[in-house]
């Protein structure tokens, strides 16, 4: 069974000061995605966002309308690993695998690195159907720079 997965509302901005209209999150565009520590493929219909998660870290969000399909730390020091299940070291990165019935699947990664941000941490926020292997198939995507 799957640890908690943090909520996003948890690790979202500062909220807006009293009296201003809160927010939306805004979608990174083209430049911005490729000034990212990391490599991600979107499928169509999905966007970027980010949010601050400390002076040195990020939080990123990909989404499609409002669900959130993978969350993506950039910084010092990740809460690594918070799904339960076997680590696989593989392609530069560590990997916790579920195994489903006959299925397998690669819930979260961590890369680690010898400049900031140290580490990238990747996890599957949606909890299942179509969207979760969505989520994961992104979350494979994902490759450090």
């Amino acid at each position: 069974m799957p640890a908690p997965v943090p909520s996003p509302d948890r690790l979202a901005a500062a909220p807006a000061p009293l009296g201003a209209p809160a927010a939306a999150p805004r979608a990174l565009d083209a430049a911005g995605i490729a000034a990212l520590p990391f490599a991600v493929d979107l499928p169509a219909g999905t966007t970027l966002t980010q949010s601050r998660a400390g002076a040195d870290a990020s939080i990123y969000f990909v989404r499609r309308g409002d669900q959130i399909l993978v969350m993506i730390y950039a910084g010092p020091s990740s809460q690594f690993p918070i799904y339960d299940g076997q680590l696989v070291r593989a392609g530069g990165r560590a990997s916790i695998v579920l195994t489903e019935g006959d299925r397998r699947l690669a819930m979260e990664h961590l890369f680690q690195r010898a400049t900031a941000p140290q580490e990238i941490h990747v996890w599957v926020a949606s909890p299942d159907g179509a969207d979760r292997d969505l989520a994961e198939r992104i979350g494979q995507s994902v490759d450090a720079r």
